[in-house]
């Protein structure tokens, strides 16, 4: 290199290296209540922000893995953007062991611009508010365990009045008639979710649009959310997979108790076709 074109590069350099800095001092707004909610609604159960990943990534530093074109057209609609054979689209599906992230109703580009803006906001903070849910590690006993099965069947209340997991949910530890089926079976949920984490972070926001209304004003405490992971863990240990099908007993037993009320009805009425009958002959044969 000439001893002329030194003072040039280093000009390049310092010009480039001070783009550099003006773009990492570039400030992002910060978001609106409404996206804050609507992430934390939406996308917080699957994804942290700095917080390790959980069923979907860490979304600390995608912005600098994507560019925001194709983060905004993920964000709308992720499985047109799976089914291009887009690289990286598929390398997060694999990342996901397979699991395409679901379409979310009511994004639109302006939404999908805002949820960009909060990742890019939220991971510049020393902690994120969606660095995820702070679960206990302390070690599950029984008395957990049971705790959370009382709490999945009803017979122990919700603190915020949340309706009991059995109404549309069962699992292979329940008896013959089991639960709902509203909701998907949990037999397995814990192996699925991989683990106290991510059942927790789906626990403390559920993604369900059907749980969502229910739950958004009725979110559970950590003793909650500890005892529900115990019993789900424990549930899971059985090797089952789902709970069995429970269509026939409840078909039969529908019939048994319908049989049950028809004898009791019969009882309870015996003597009243007989009265009738006993007026009616006495007045005909007067």
């Amino acid at each position: 290199m000439s001893p002329h074109s030194r003072p040039l590069l280093a000009a390049v350099l310092f010009v480039a290296l001070a783009r550099v800095h003006v773009h990492a001092q570039v400030a992002v707004d910060p978001p609106s209540e409404d996206t804050l909610r609507f992430f934390a609604t939406n996308c917080a159960s699957c994804h942290t922000i700095g917080g390790g990943a959980l069923i979907g990534p860490d979304l600390h530093g995608s912005t600098s893995r994507a560019d925001r074109a194709w983060q905004e057209a993920f964000i709308r609609n992720p499985k047109a953007v799976v089914d291009t054979g887009d690289a990286y689209a598929l390398e997060l599906v694999k990342a996901a062991r397979g699991v395409v992230m679901p379409t979310i109703p009511g994004i639109d580009a302006e939404l999908a611009r805002k949820l960009v803006d909060l990742i890019e906001f939220e991971q510049g903070l020393e902690r994120s508010r969606f660095a995820g849910t702070v679960i206990s590690e302390r070690p599950l006993t029984a008395a957990d365990f049971q705790h959370g099965r009382d709490l999945f069947l009803g017979r122990a209340r919700f603190s915020a009045g949340a309706p009991a997991c059995v109404a549309c949910h069962t699992t292979a530890d329940l008896g013959w008639l089991g639960g709902g089926t509203l909701g998907p079976d949990l037999t397995a949920a814990f192996a699925r979710l991989e683990g106290r984490k991510s059942l927790g972070a789906w626990l403390g926001a559920p993604p369900s649009p059907v749980m969502q209304p229910v739950y958004r004003d009725r979110a559970l405490v950590e003793d909650e959310v500890l005892g529900l992971i115990a019993y789900l863990e424990g549930v899971a240990r059985t090797g089952q997979d789902a709970a069995p099908s429970r269509r026939l007993p409840f078909v039969l037993g529908g019939i048994a108790i319908a049989a049950l009320a028809l004898v009791a009805m019969d009882f309870a009425w015996r003597r009243r076709f007989r009265g009738v009958r006993r007026e009616l002959i006495a007045k005909s044969c007067g």
